[in-house]
């Protein structure tokens, strides 16, 4: 028996270039990265050297204010550079890859019968805790702490994303088994949230709170999930686990090796052949996306929430899709007409999107205006769908009040569930980029 979320509130954004459901094993990435500015508020302390052999899953560095969280090597090589920047801030830890794979062997254990102390020290010493976010404030949990809840969101609704059925086709035994494992982490349960699928595998999934979601982006957000189902308080702690990412856990506590392997879509209308690849985490994305032609932008992640990859980047550590787009470096001539060059989706009926509500869109990186007055349009809350007021927490915390930060919803919101609020807000504003250093204030001031 399953509980039903209907999510009405949102936008769903029908991009050209879905990836094909078809996996192919990706060429081996000839180098690999691990970007300390992925793990957010972790400040990293080296345990390996410039030149020094490394087995996947050894560590290659910990955390400067808890030990205990390691994080280690997605392959076996050399490490070749270790990027610094300001300040000597290390930017990443770029390993030179075997040409096949040693590990570290942790020893093969059996969830079940490990209390949950015995459960988390596995992670924290084989390296799958940072896995584990936690929520408020979306960063690596602290293993001091118990959450009152688990939640994994298996039902995607971003643009583009991967199909996470399709992603998990062969690690259905890993998947049940990492549940089993992090269920021994909360005293609480373990909400998994699918779509409306009756076929899936998922709805057999054992050991969870079963969730059937269904409406458009965000509903796909873990963050809208909790929110609807065991809201955040203050002082309260829910973690947050990705679907591929439970299945490493559990595909590391079958094996006691550190198997950093992942299926990962590449698509976007810029890419010839959209489909999936079996890569390593932190693979250098060149080695799958192959020569890049025309002036686009290559995205680490969907096109709302990635990051944008320079030549020769890498993978980040939690996305499963790389997005290629155009990029808007073109000047659209009296585009503030109303009804002038409308070939991107919009909400707004200035736009004749409207019109076609099932086409898919060639989108580009253009921002189509410049920045604004922040004023009340009402589009914002038309894209959130929380008990939320989505301007005035934007105005909380550009103003950096604490108390009314958590009197407007604070604790309960992420940097991604603003990210349609970037696409809708007519005044430009970067509201991911603003909800972040809010979180930041709170995590430096209330902790």
């Amino acid at each position: 028996m399953s509980n039903d979320i209907r999510i009405k509130k949102g936008l769903t954004l029908k991009l050209q270039g879905e990836a094909e459901k078809l996996l192919s094993d990706a060429p081996r990435s000839q180098v690999y990265s691990v970007k300390p500015a992925d793990f957010h508020t972790v400040t990293p302390k080296m345990v390996v050297k410039e030149g020094e052999a490394v087995k996947a899953g050894d560590v290659l560095f910990f955390s400067k204010y808890n030990d205990a969280i390691k994080f280690v090597s997605p392959v076996s090589g050399k490490v070749k550079e270790i990027r610094r920047g300001a300040k000597r801030v290390i930017l990443d830890v770029v390993i030179e890859a075997d040409a096949t794979d040693v590990y570290k062997e942790h020893g093969a254990k059996d969830s079940s019968v490990l209390s949950s102390e015995e459960v988390k020290q596995f992670m924290l010493e084989s390296g799958l805790w940072p896995f584990v976010k936690q929520r408020p404030y979306d960063v690596v949990a602290n293993p001091n702490e118990t959450p009152k809840a688990i939640f994994i969101s298996a039902y995607a609704t971003a643009p583009l994303a991967a199909d996470v059925e399709f992603v998990l086709k062969n690690s259905k035994e890993d998947f049940q088994a990492g549940i089993q494992a992090i269920s021994k982490l909360t005293s609480g349960k373990v909400h998994l949230s699918i779509g409306n699928d009756d076929a899936s595998f998922l709805n057999e999934v054992k050991g969870v709170v079963l969730h059937k979601v269904s409406g458009p982006h965000p509903a796909g957000n873990v963050g809208v999930q909790i929110h609807h189902v065991d809201p955040i308080n203050a002082g309260e702690r829910v973690w947050v686990v990705s679907p591929e990412d439970v299945a490493i856990i559990g595909r590391t506590f079958k094996t006691g090796k550190f198997d950093a392997t992942r299926v990962v879509a590449l698509a976007g209308s810029e890419v010839a052949k959209p489909q999936y690849y079996k890569v390593k985490i932190g693979a250098q994305v060149s080695s799958f996306v192959g020569a890049i032609q025309g002036n686009v932008r290559v995205i680490s992640g969907d096109v709302l929430t990635g990051d944008k990859i320079a030549e020769g980047g890498f993978l980040g550590y939690y996305h499963n899709l790389v997005t290629i787009i155009p990029e808007g470096k073109n000047y659209r001539m009296f585009g503030w007409l109303p009804f002038k060059d409308n070939y991107i989706p919009s909400m707004s009926k200035t736009s004749l999107a409207w019109l076609s509500p099932n086409k898919k869109y060639r989108v580009d990186t253009n921002l189509n205006g410049e920045e604004r007055a922040l004023v009340v349009t009402g589009e914002m809350e038309k894209v959130l769908p929380m008990d939320v007021y989505p301007m005035q927490l934007l105005k909380a915390c550009m103003a950096e009040n604490i108390e009314k930060m958590e009197n407007l919803g604070i604790y309960e919101v992420t940097p991604e569930d603003f990210a349609l609020v970037d696409f809708a807000c007519t005044s430009k504003i970067e509201a991911q980029e603003i909800i972040r250093q809010g979180l930041d204030l709170m995590i430096k001031e209330v902790g």
